[in-house]
Order: structure tokens, then sequence, then C-alpha cells
């Protein structure tokens, strides 16, 4: 989507004052006792979302509060000294050290006041250093403090002595009703100081719904910004972000953004050398891919996966182009490309790579059942790649043993494989040449999904993971005469398993009685 024309200029419901909640009545004058109870003269300020979102008339319980004369640390113990001083149980005070190398400017301390978490920081100006994230920390004033921020929509202060919004940047509350992502100051250097804010400005776009400012977006689309991104930040710090972006509610929108601004390969970088090589525009493809599994997942309702399941069913569907996709290792082992992403790109947790490599491994085998599953004649022949024999059974029961085999093999997400085979039956729209939605039709796949669930579920093989053997390694050994385990046992347990995916309401005595009779007619015609 060419978003400049496609979005109109947003008007946003934004309060013209703050309303408090008891509780949050309660910590602010708390924290104002002290201040006059030492005579301290500290304006206490709270920074940042809390402001934003208490304007947007959103709850939020993310307090963060400015000071304009003394440390973090130093006012909690004021504080833990006025709770004494009146009897109060004292409170421990965490101490957050942002960067050790730095000079405790950077400190954030921590304590709980009335059962919320409370962060307090002295207001900061910063210097940035030329080729280093980390900026040099000084005492600001709050104009200062407020500039430094990465947007104006989280620069607005509320302050507590006076019980007022401060708008120091002077377009906060202006950019917040016009719908407005724009940096306080000039957004390349914006983002050259800090490459993560172009991220942040995404994520929060696509979060509210907001209009990224034509400038920011010339400036996170510069190609000494792409180059910061992909050379100044830390990788958890990005795959941190993405991770927010993809758990959230605009997922679709936010990777949008990044493709527009050509930042997909900076976000997402691959391993200097894998095969086969990606054609141009893969980043599109691959939004394309989020964008029809997202609509999917809204249609057949998003409640019905849990926070993993679609997170992970996201990140599987934004991947799907990368799929055959390998490299090699030091050892010269092919790996999948998707493991470098999650690994090394996004440092994300080694889980989540062999997850979505998974669910890519059994979408494609899933997407040859799905025309068997939903057949309404009676199937003459069954043959898969992936599973070239089993035991011998009537059709019907192979499809159940082929069906029960895969989801075994992904368990409780075997319903995040199935929407994802959606993208690649009947047709499939990754290796089309295409790249919009135009090939996926909703409703049919919507429709198709929700004929395979039942067919799975009618199979009886809902849960089938949890499903335990009839025959187990001692009792196989016995009838085989043979002392010890191995590959010949493996090769049983195997057939065993599938007997009773084609016989699910057969004993042990008929599995048994199966294993010797199959043993035996083995034996005579070796």
């Amino acid at each position: 989507m060419g978003e400049g024309s496609a979005f109109q200029p947003l008007s946003v419901q934004v309060k013209d004052h703050i309303d408090l909640t008891p509780k949050e009545e309660q910590i602010f004058n708390r924290l104002l006792q002290v201040v006059e109870h030492y005579n301290m003269g500290t304006q206490l300020r709270v920074a940042g979302g809390w402001v934003r979102d208490k304007l947007l008339g959103k709850e939020c319980y993310d307090i963060d509060i400015a000071l304009d004369n003394m440390y973090g640390r130093e006012f909690c113990e004021k504080v833990n000294e006025y709770l004494s001083a009146s009897g109060e149980e004292t409170q421990g005070v965490g101490v957050i050290q942002c960067n050790p190398d730095q000079s405790k400017h950077l400190e954030t301390a921590r304590m709980r006041l009335f059962d919320v978490w409370i962060d307090f920081v002295n207001l900061r100006a910063e210097d940035y250093s030329q080729n280093s994230r980390i900026p040099t920390m000084k005492f600001g004033t709050a104009k200062q403090d407020a500039d430094r921020r990465d947007l104006t929509i989280n620069s607005l202060f509320y302050n507590i002595n006076n019980r007022s919004v401060e708008d120091l940047t002077e377009r906060g509350i202006a950019d917040l009703k016009s719908g407005k992502i724009v940096t306080p100051l000039p957004p390349k250097q914006t983002f050259l100081d800090d490459p993560l804010r172009v991220l942040r400005a995404i994520r929060f776009g696509a979060r509210f719904g907001f209009i990224l400012d034509e400038e920011l977006k010339k400036a996170a689309a510069d190609e000494d910004v792409r180059v910061a991104i992909a050379d100044k930040i830390s990788r958890e710090r990005i795959g941190h972000e993405i991770d927010l972006m993809m758990s959230g509610d605009q997922p679709v929108k936010a990777m949008t953004y990044i493709a527009d601004l050509k930042l997909f390969s900076a976000v997402f970088s691959l391993p200097s050398d894998f095969e086969p090589s990606i054609p141009d525009g893969c980043d599109r493809l691959c939004v394309t891919c989020l964008g029809s599994a997202w609509e999917l997942l809204s249609l057949i309702g998003r409640s019905s996966f849990s926070d993993d399941q679609r997170r992970l069913c996201l990140y599987a569907a934004l991947f799907l182009p990368f799929r055959e996709t390998i490299y090699r290792d030091n050892k010269a082992k092919k790996i999948p490309v998707v493991n470098y992403i999650f690994r090394n790109s996004l440092k994300l947790k080694a889980s989540d790579a062999e997850t979505v490599i998974s669910l890519h491994t059994v979408t494609k085998k899933f997407v040859s059942l799905i025309p068997l599953l939903v057949s309404k004649e009676d199937i003459q022949v069954l043959e898969v790649d992936w599973k070239r024999d089993t035991i011998e059974v009537p059709i019907a029961s192979k499809l159940r043993i082929l069906t029960g085999l895969l989801l075994r093999e992904i368990k409780e997400f075997w319903r995040v494989t199935l929407l994802l085979s959606m993208q690649l039956h009947p047709v499939d729209i990754v290796s089309s040449t295409s790249f919009s939605n135009e090939n996926f039709e909703l409703d049919k796949s919507s429709g198709l999904f929700k004929s395979v669930e039942n067919a799975v579920r009618t199979l009886g093989l809902d849960k089938v993971w949890e499903m335990k053997p009839l025959v187990n390694g001692k009792e196989i050994m016995n009838i085989l005469q043979i002392k010890s385990g191995g590959p010949v046992v493996r090769e049983w347990q195997q057939k065993l398993l599938e007997w009773k995916l084609a016989h699910p309401s057969g004993s042990a005595e008929e599995c048994l009685d199966w294993m010797k009779q199959a043993q035996s007619k083995r034996a005579r015609t070796e």
C-alpha cells in the first residue's frame, strides 16, 4: 500500500486535562508530602507514555517520574526516610543501570508505592558521540529532556506539583490530536543518534494508526540511517521492538511501514551466503503472506489461538517465502535461513526459531492432505512424498495414520499449520508472480480451514499427541526374542503407533496379535 494517499488526516479524541484514578491521587499526594516535608523544592513530572495514554482516555500503569534536582536513588531514599518517620513500612529500592560504563546520570531507581511500581529518573540532556549509541548524559532542563525523546507524542509531561500537562516541544498535543508521528528535533539526526527510534516510530504509528510525518519517512529511508540500524543498535534491541510489533494489534501495518521505508533487509538481515537466491521484492511478498494470514486469523477468531500460537503463526507467515532458503554453518551443515533471522538478526529465543521451522516443514506436508481430508468421494489412491510406506491398511485408515503422524509432529500448533497451509492451497500465493492479496480468497480459505478442522476432529485426532503406546519396548523385545533395544525396536514402535492410529479403539491384546502375525509373516518372507 503506497500509504501517502491511502491514509486520510486523522482527528483523534484527546482530553483537555488528565483525570487521576484514586490510586494515582494517593501516590502523587504521598510524593508531594515527601517533597514538602524535607523542603526539597523538587518538581515532580510524570513523563512519556503515561501522559499520552491518559490524554487518549486509556489507563496506563507504567508511571515514570522525572526529577529536576536530584537522582532517582536519592529521592527514593527520602521517600523511605519519610515512611520510616511516619511509622510506615519502608520499601526496597532497585537501581537499574542503563549502561554500567556510564555515570549515574543514566540510573533508574524503582520502588513500590501503594502496590504500584514507580520508576524515578533525573531530567536529562544527552550528547551523542559518533558511532556510539550510548549518549553522554548530564542533568538537563525539562525542555532538554522533552527534546531528547523519540517522538513528540511521547515527550509530554504531567507536572504533579501544579497538576498540569506540559507540552515543552510545543507540538506534542497538536500531533496527538492530528494523529501524527513526529520527532521533536530534526528526524535524520534523531535517528542517527539512536537508530532504534526509527523502529519505535513505526511501532507507535502502527499501534495508534497514526501517520508518519513526511520528513520522518524521508529520514527513516535514508541510506545512512539504514546503515546505522544495521551497525549501531544491538540486535537484542531490534528483536525486542519487532516482537512488540508482531505481538501488537497492527503487525501488518508495522511490517508494511518497514517494507515501504526499505528497512526490511536491515532489520531481518540474512547470512552472507544462502541459496536459492531471493527475488527482488521479496519484502513485499513477506508482507503479503503476513497480511493474508492476519486476515484469516481475524476471521477464524484470534482468541481461538493462544498468544504464543498467534505470534509464531505471524512470524511463520512473514517468513513463508524463506521456507526453502538455506545457508551453511561453519561445519558446512545446511540450516534454514529462518534460524539465522531468529537467532542472529533478532536474537530471539532458540525455541521460536525451532517452532517456526517446524511450522514451515509441517505446513508443506499438510497441503498434500487437505484435498483428501475434505473429499466427498471415496479415495482410491493415497500417496504422499513425505511418507512413502505405512503398514498395510485400508485407504481411510491410512489417511488417519498420516494425519495423526503430522499432528503428533506439531502438537498444539496443528491449527496454526492448517492456517498457514491456506496460503499454499489451492493457490500458492508465495510462488505466484503477483505480490498482492488478490489470489487469496478469504471466505473460501476460511471455509476450507473449518472443513479440514472438522474433518480432523471427526477422525478423533485432536490431542492425538497425548496418545500413549499400547505396547512397550520390553514387550516388543519379548516377541522379537532379542535382549536389547535398537533400530529394530524403534521400527516396530513406529509400526505399532501406525496400527493404533488405524485402529483407534483397538486393545493392547489385538495390537500384540497383529504384531505377532506381522512378525511371523515377515520371518517367512525373509
